[in-house]
């Protein structure tokens, strides 16, 4: 049996780097952002099995404001590197097509239920919206993942697009309903 060799998002954005030391910044940062981002997600996953993990509601609260908390300073240690990015790959580019879809009907959820269930008191909509891009952010990066693994590395222009969608949809509404969500 041999073990194979498959790349990663990551090597993507270091292949379409035009400054290493930029690509590096970019990348440590999503890397925060993307296990951040997991870790919120799979909490209120949980508690929409039924698994009421912290035991008590008390806890629960502050697991989700912990969650978001986290992913709110990773998502804004992200800006500054995401932005000297897309500068450097804004030069060569004119205009591009994002390389991923919009939101499935899996992340497309009512959390009202589930945080009533889970005796967690936040805005239903505000946890809809946060859930809803982050999961997005991890769907993006497995897509690009994919993409590199069969070899078909986005262009620059299609990376930029993608990237810049990126940027304003986690650092516009989902940065604030986190911020929100951090301190309830």
């Amino acid at each position: 049996m041999s073990v194979g060799y498959y790349p990663t998002w990551a090597e993507v954005l270091e292949e379409c780097a035009t400054e290493p030391a930029t690509a590096r910044r970019l990348i440590q940062q999503l890397r925060a952002c993307e296990i951040s981002a997991l870790a919120f997600c799979r909490l209120l996953e949980r508690w929409a099995r039924g698994d009421a993990h912290p035991p008590t509601p008390g806890q629960r609260q502050s697991a989700l404001r912990r969650a978001a908390e986290r992913i709110e300073t990773a998502l804004t240690g992200l800006e500054d590197p995401l932005r000297r990015y897309l500068l450097e790959l804004e030069a060569e580019v004119l205009e591009g097509r994002s390389w991923y879809g919009g939101p499935g009907a899996a992340e497309l959820l009512d959390w009202a239920p589930v945080l009533m269930r889970a005796g967690v008191n936040a805005p239903a909509e505000r946890v809809a919206q946060a859930y809803l891009e982050l999961a997005m952010l991890v769907r993006a990066l497995e897509g690009l993942t994919a993409t590199a693994v069969i070899e078909a590395t986005p262009d620059r222009a299609a990376l930029w697009a993608g990237l810049f969608d990126l940027r304003d949809n986690l650092l516009g509404q989902a940065l604030e309903d986190l911020r929100m969500l951090s301190v309830i």
